[in-house]
């Protein structure tokens, strides 16, 4: 089953259940993959939909430090439960642990020394941890392991 298929069978069933946060979740969801459907004139494949999914999970991340900052834990607690529902379409986030190795390698490969070759690092870190860690993270542990 292809990830539309999936998003479109969770919208029926979460319409049926009057599950309003996931319909929502997905409606939002399936309209982004729709918009870069049209402005670009293809058809997203499985990897394309998981960037999309992706990055709207690091918005809604975002949105709840801002949420925290302004008092308004209704809005952390609702925005929480859509990065919940996101997660269910991403492959199993990678724990600070995990990404630590990753970057540890990374950083073996690369033979990176100072702050001056984080961008290097980065770079060939992101697409190892691709839909399964947060670039902040990464980010984060890269700092404090070259920094």
């Amino acid at each position: 089953m292809s990830f539309k298929e999936r998003l479109m069978e969770d919208l029926k069933t979460s319409m049926k259940n009057k599950d309003t946060i996931k319909k929502n979740t997905i409606t939002m969801v399936r309209a982004a993959i729709k918009q870069k459907e049209v402005d670009e004139r293809i058809e997203l494949k499985d990897e394309e939909i998981l960037d999309i999914i992706s990055k709207q999970l690091k918005e809604k991340r975002n949105a709840i430090e801002d949420f925290k900052k302004g008092e308004r834990q209704d809005l952390v607690e609702l925005t929480q439960k859509e990065i919940d529902i996101l997660l269910e379409y991403l492959p199993k986030q990678l724990t600070e642990e995990e990404i630590e190795k990753v970057v540890v390698e990374t950083i073996d490969e690369v033979g990176a020394k100072s702050m001056k070759d984080m961008g290097l690092v980065m770079k060939s870190v992101m697409p190892k941890v691709k839909g399964r860690a947060d670039g902040n993270t990464v980010s984060k542990i890269v700092k404090k392991l070259i920094g």
